[in-house]
């Protein structure tokens, strides 16, 4: 499943995180999460640090949710955080 810059700064409000809380997270630089929220599609990053990222907000218990024809979203898996 493709990873949207909407699920992005959805999964990192969802948790309360900062964009550097992120960024210290993932391994990546802060503007590379401010890069890859941008957009409201695919982010403009490279892939490995799109995986960084998704590893990061996956390991805190963000699950994504495919579009399904209600939109893709994000929602905390059963018993994290």
């Amino acid at each position: 499943m493709a990873l949207t810059g909407a699920q992005i700064r959805m999964a990192r409000g969802y948790l309360r995180w900062s964009a550097a809380d992120l960024a210290a997270k993932s391994g990546v630089g802060v503007s590379t999460v401010k890069r890859a929220e941008a957009e409201d599609g695919p982010p403009p990053i490279n892939p490995p640090n799109l995986a960084a990222i998704r590893g990061a907000l996956e390991a805190a218990g963000v699950e994504f949710i495919a579009e399904n024809g209600g939109g893709a979203g994000v929602r905390l898996r059963k018993g994290a955080a």
